[in-house]
């Protein structure tokens, strides 16, 4: 019986034993949790409740060269409503004025609102959505409503910001505008001037603390951002919107009239290298144009007939013709290796002298003259080419730009047909807007310079950067052979293959081009172009034309495809850009006398500037464009814009006084 006793007695003392260990195991690993690993599972429980979420800085405004908007960003709200956060006296105090004002602001009855605010409290509700896409001014109406007005710990309101960008303009100038996406693998998707100044555009982003109140859903932690996102720099473009326009709707037109596959724009200004505009348009399936990648930077493809104007200055540097050397174009006919060139012209032009062949764009003629002259010696050709710049990039800040493509003696793509092809513009590959970098540094007396598609960089209205001329080369040849050409230029216009759009009022010089393309899948695709500067005589502005697979059935030559839109952007910008500073400086200054009345009355009614309809417009979008048309602008109310005191389509003048009348 003792025994027994002893026994329980001792299996007793062994769990006693074993329980103290046990909580002497607890106790040290509660310590252990609370001391030593606190803070590793304090952040943990912490990061699976809160988080810190990133604001995206309002990216800079990119505008135009006369402070005309190309890209802004907009800021876009989106409220909601915290049903717990309001004591109950004062949700029932100010429910229904909240649910009027909310009405009035957002459009739906206000017995709607009640139903959904007094639901939500009943549901416990802390993330109910009451708005997306808000703007400005209809946020600032709704933060002061009843109730809201108490801020988000007392009132409920909750309110997420984000920035849209968009383009005034909507799709003139699109591409060139261009993008700077972040994307999901944490890099930049960079295109046009949004991607290449995307580092001033960008800003620094901003950090705010939210909480973790259901799944998937965070609601904001107080009013305030823990850090406050800095917005970016402005970027000031060189694009004149006006030449934009025009050369925008005269590209539009052409490749609408010839059924053209693509096409694309540029027009320069001849001392500063500043791109005035730059058009890029492709075709879509349902014969739709739009602006879907930026021809004129990246495409590289054969020149045709533009290059022309390449051999021509090589051989003249060269001194181995003269504009006055006799070439015999045959019957418009000539064989080299079994392969035949030939000229347009049935029949040829017979002897002619090299100036002449350049104004008639024979094919024979130059190919025989480049031939003849470099066959036993092609390096010589091609170093000229080189030394004038034209195998490099121009190195744009634009990302993208096509390479430019010469073919050199010793090459496996070298072959006895390749010198006199290149002649005519065969076998080399150039982008059209380093082709008109060329063009330009002819009309610049042999100065080179290089795109420039920005002005400046300011904070504000503090400069942060201004970018000048860059020479690529002071001088790409002679100045006699730059009399020469420019000569030839100008008579390609009176008396050449561009005759067709000669004009007595106004001079222009330049140079057809016509080249078949995708030869070697099948016949009849054409590239037209037209490349050259205005006025003839003091070079202002130097454009390039170039259209791709226009239907041949409707015309395919440059001359017809590509040159009269040339002359159409170089009469309207002859004509009338200068009428609207004229009669911007006549109605700011200097009154007329009664004899001139009717002369500036004429010019004045020319003049397109004119009202818009802002109608339904919100009130910040329309405040930005009026007053980037030079109004003074007034408005009454919050909201989008229900009445404007000057009519859409009247014409206004500078510092005009404009009232809006808000919803």
């Amino acid at each position: 019986m003792a025994t027994s006793e002893k026994n329980i007695l001792n299996r007793m003392y062994l769990v006693a034993g074993g329980m103290f260990l046990f909580a002497l195991l607890v106790a040290f690993k509660l310590c252990n949790i609370q001391l030593a690993e606190g803070d590793k599972y304090k952040a943990l429980a912490e990061a699976r409740t809160e988080r810190m979420f990133t604001i995206p800085a309002n990216r800079g405004n990119l505008y135009a060269g006369d402070g005309s908007l190309l890209a802004t960003s907009v800021p876009k709200y989106t409220i909601r409503f915290d049903a717990l956060a309001p004591k109950e006296e004062d949700f029932e105090e100010n429910v229904q004025a909240l649910a009027q004002g909310l009405s009035e602001q957002l459009g739906k009855p206000a017995s709607h609102y009640v139903s959904e605010l007094r639901r939500a409290r009943q549901n416990k509700n802390r993330y109910l959505l009451l708005a997306r896409n808000l703007g400005y001014s209809k946020y600032l109406a709704i933060k002061k409503l009843p109730l809201f007005n108490k801020g988000p710990y007392k009132g409920g309101i909750i309110t997420e910001q984000r920035t849209v960008r968009e383009h005034p303009l909507d799709q003139i100038a699109e591409r060139t505008i261009g993008y700077d996406r972040l994307t999901e693998y944490g890099r930049y998707s960079e295109a046009g001037l949004e991607g290449a100044y995307g580092p001033y555009l960008r800003g620094k982003e901003g950090r705010r603390l939210k909480q973790r109140i259901a799944k998937g859903q965070w609601k904001p932690l107080g009013d305030d951002n823990i850090v406050e996102p800095q917005d970016g720099f402005d970027v000031i473009s060189t694009i004149d919107v006006n030449i934009q326009d025009i050369a925008h709707h005269a590209l539009l037109a052409s490749l609408e009239k010839f059924e053209a596959d693509h096409g694309c724009v540029v027009v320069m200004e001849t001392k500063t290298g500043e791109v005035k505009a730059i058009s890029n348009l492709g075709r879509t399936e349902d014969g739709n144009y739009y602006e879907d990648r930026n021809y004129a930077v990246y495409e590289s493809a054969e020149p045709g007939s533009t290059f022309k104007l390449m051999a021509m200055v090589a051989a003249l540097e060269d001194r181995v013709i003269d504009s006055s050397t006799v070439v015999d174009t045959e019957n418009g006919r000539v064989r080299f290796y079994n392969r035949t060139v030939y000229d347009s012209h049935w029949g040829g032009y017979g002897k002619i002298s090299a100036a002449r062949a350049f104004e008639l764009s024979s094919n024979t003629a130059f190919a025989k003259m480049i031939n003849e002259h470099y066959k036993d010696d092609p390096k010589r050709f091609l170093k000229r080419l080189y030394n004038m710049g034209l195998n490099d990039k121009l190195g744009l800040e634009i990302k993208g730009e096509g390479s430019p493509r010469f073919p050199y003696p010793g090459d496996k793509n070298w072959y006895g047909t390749t010198l006199p092809w290149m002649a005519f513009g065969y076998g080399v590959s150039l982008t059209p807007l380093q082709t008109l970098t060329f063009y330009n540094a002819i009309a610049n007396d042999g100065e080179m310079v290089k795109p420039r598609f920005i002005k400046e960089i300011k904070k504000w209205d503090v400069s942060v950067e201004k970018f000048e001329k860059e020479v690529i080369n002071p001088a790409i040849c002679s100045q006699t052979t730059i009399d020469k050409v420019k000569d030839m230029m100008l008579h390609v216009v009176e008396r050449g293959t561009a005759q067709n759009i000669y004009s007595k009022e106004f001079s222009m010089a330049g140079k057809t081009g016509t080249c078949q393309t995708e030869y070697w899948l099948e016949e009849g695709k054409y590239i037209s172009s037209f490349a050259g500067y205005f006025p003839a005589e003091n070079p202002e502005y130097s454009c390039i034309v170039v259209i791709h697979k226009p239907n041949k059935k409707l015309g395919y030559y440059g001359n017809v495809v590509a040159a009269p839109v040339f002359r159409k952007i170089a009469q309207k910008i002859y004509s009338d850009t200068p009428l609207v500073d004229e009669v911007q400086l006549a109605s700011a200054n200097v009154p007329r006398v009664d004899k001139d009345f009717e002369t500036y009355y004429t010019k004045a009614q020319k003049a397109d500037v004119t009202m818009p309809n802002v109608k339904g417009m919100p009130a910040m979008d329309a405040v930005a464009l009026l007053e980037n048309l030079g109004l003074k602008v007034e408005f009454n109310g919050i909201g989008k814009v229900k009445n404007q005191s000057l009519q859409a389509g009247k014409k206004i003048a500078k510092n005009q006084k404009v009232v809006l009348e808000l919803s």
